[in-house]
């Protein structure tokens, strides 16, 4: 059977942790990467040794003069994520680019235009849409086996595995833009919307109590979608070990899932039977195996070069994403809910179709 990647050649720029993954994707794919580049001589030199990486640039310009290469990973700080995005598309490069896509909606809809304009596809790398639990459970809210959704609460978050002090790339404003809630939130934020649709309202508190950094630390965001159902969105870099989890009810019946407790497993609870109680109620597990979500985005990634599928997370989606946690800082900031139709009516720019 054919990989989706055989045949495509691809680059990736920036080497730090979050690339492991992308490299990773691309070996199960049967894609080539035949350059990387990085600032760090030496990080990128482990990279290449690690990965058969033919070759490597310290100036990510010189990667996209590369002839070879079809398309990019773009996995560099936040705020790195927009000029390097549009020197791709301008390169006539597909481009993967890591979460969030930028640190403004401005500079989200130049990516996407510029992508656009140049007729390469833009995918952003909210991997959790390819998580197969949130794929399975987004088959089943679409499929009404929930009935109507009246509560989602999302969380993401950890405590940098014991570490007493935040990298600089995630702990300063300049660059990172944001804490936990940037972070890890703009991915709760993308599910929030692919479970339950555009959110018509947020109110957020934020707080920095255990790092001595320039963000947030820890943050609650309350949402109010256009549906009527309620939800939560939960992030922190103060909570001891990691989970990432989330929880559906609808009404008829319920979806949990959370990677806190070993083998991640999905329970769907629902009524069918006759008898059932309070306590007691049916129940369906799902366990997935195979490539992790990271890795299976970077494989839709390929398929969507390949015209095999829609790109499974749009640079719209990502812009959404952003407009959210934008909202949720200005509702920390204000102490006060935040309408999100004014906002995309001020902005000018609407929500992914």
């Amino acid at each position: 059977m054919t990989r989706p990647g055989e045949g495509i050649k691809v680059g990736v720029i920036g080497v730090g942790g979050v690339s492991r993954f992308h490299f990773e994707g691309y070996a199960a794919a049967g894609a080539q990467v035949v350059a990387a580049a990085d600032v760090h001589a030496s990080a990128l030199q482990q990279a290449q040794l690690h990965w058969s990486v033919p070759r490597g640039y310290q100036d990510y310009q010189s990667l996209l003069n590369d002839p070879e290469i079809q398309a990019v990973s773009v996995c560099l700080p936040n705020a790195l994520h927009h000029p390097v995005t549009v020197a791709a598309a301008q390169a006539g490069k597909h481009v993967l680019c890591e979460k969030p896509i930028s640190l403004s909606l401005a500079q989200a809809r130049e990516m996407i235009d510029a992508c656009h304009q140049a007729g390469v596809l833009l995918q952003t790398g909210h991997h959790l849409r390819t998580n197969p639990y949130a794929a399975q459970a987004h088959e089943l809210i679409h499929s009404g086996a929930l009935g109507r959704v009246t509560y989602l609460r999302l969380r993401q978050a950890h405590d940098w595995g014991g570490a007493l002090t935040v990298r600089p790339s995630f702990g300063s404003l300049e660059h990172a833009g944001g804490g936990t809630l940037l972070d890890n939130g703009s991915h709760m934020m993308d599910l929030a919307r692919y479970f339950g649709g555009e959110v018509r309202e947020v109110y957020a508190r934020t707080a920095t109590l255990g790092f001595d950094v320039e963000v947030e630390d820890t943050s609650v965001v309350s949402l109010q979608f256009e549906s009527g159902a309620l939800g939560v969105v939960e992030n922190a870099w103060t909570a001891t070990g990691w989970e990432e989890g989330f929880w559906i009810y609808g009404t008829r019946g319920a979806l949990e899932y959370t990677n806190r407790t070993g083998t991640p497993e999905m329970r769907h609870v629902f009524r069918s039977s006759p008898g059932t109680t309070f306590a007691e109620v049916d129940a369906t597990t799902y366990r997935y195996a195979g490539l992790e979500p990271h890795a299976r985005g970077v494989m839709a990634f390929l398929e969507a070069i390949r015209g095999d599928r829609e790109v499974v997370c749009t640079g719209e989606d990502g812009l959404e994403a952003v407009r959210l946690i934008q909202a949720s800082y200005t509702s920390a900031r204000l102490g006060q809910p935040v309408l999100m139709t004014q906002d995309r009516a001020e902005s000018g720019t609407g929500p992914a179709v």
